[in-house]
């Protein structure tokens, strides 16, 4: 009885040994054959949002002074830009400075140069949704006392719908180079086996250099501004199956 036991898991480890080894030897399974392309897509959209800042620089003898001063400017600029037609919650102030000037060359004897005055710079950021009214309120800022404009960016209010449309187009752009790669090949397009955006462009604002100047300047004449059109862009990497015909 002992003996035909000792035969029996001889015999079982024997034929457990041999499964493994076969299952070892056994040839992986076929890779699947892809293809990948990237594509490249755009979209072109007008602007309809605008962003400008505004500044009013101001000098005194003391910084009491010319930030008082400063801050009767910049309350007729608002007052303005309100009259021009920006919504007063789309005014915003962006960065307010004070800061001592000096006289530029000190005499040999001082160990420190002596202050001549202060400079205040107070400056409010528009956003606006008329673009076509940018050279107005530009003109409305500048005939109130603003001597500075920081820039005028434009951009879109909500750009989803161009970045669907980008990668609609990368997507048809791949799609047609997956054919003709295929059919370069002599194989057969299968299924999308993997697909992603690489880089989805936002939109890049239309800027305009900042402008210094008087406010009887803004008087002479309109201020001309045209926004253009803007690119919005996508690429996308599809993977596609391939298969011999």
């Amino acid at each position: 009885m002992k003996h035909t036991m000792i035969a029996a898991a001889l015999a079982a480890g024997l034929a457990l040994g041999a499964g493994a080894a076969q299952a070892q030897q056994a040839p992986p399974p076929p890779r699947e054959q892809t293809i990948r392309v990237t594509g490249m897509g755009e979209a072109r959209a007008r602007p309809d949002q605008a962003i400008a800042d505004f500044a009013v620089e101001t000098a005194s003898a003391t910084a009491q002074a010319a930030a008082s001063e400063n801050a009767g400017v910049m309350d007729r600029v608002i007052a303005a830009l309100v009259r021009a037609g920006v919504p007063r919650d789309r005014i915003e102030t962006s960065g307010y400075n004070v800061f001592p000037e000096y006289d530029p060359q000190p005499r040999p004897d001082q160990t420190t140069p002596t202050v001549r005055g202060y400079r205040v710079i107070n400056t409010v950021t528009v956003t606006l949704d008329d673009v076509a009214r940018v050279g107005a309120v530009i003109d409305a800022a500048l005939g109130a006392g603003a001597n500075r404009v920081n820039g005028v960016r434009f951009g879109l209010r909500d750009p989803q719908a161009f970045r669907q449309r980008a990668i609609d187009d990368a997507v048809r752009r791949a799609r047609a180079d997956a054919e003709a790669l295929a059919a370069s090949l002599n194989v057969g397009l299968g299924m999308v086996r993997e697909a992603y955006t690489a880089d989805v462009g936002t939109v890049q604002p239309v800027m305009y250099a900042r402008m210094e100047m008087a406010a009887d300047m803004a008087q002479s004449a309109p201020t001309p501004i045209n926004p253009g059109e803007q690119t919005v862009r996508a690429t996308v990497v599809v993977v596609y199956s391939i298969f011999g015909r």
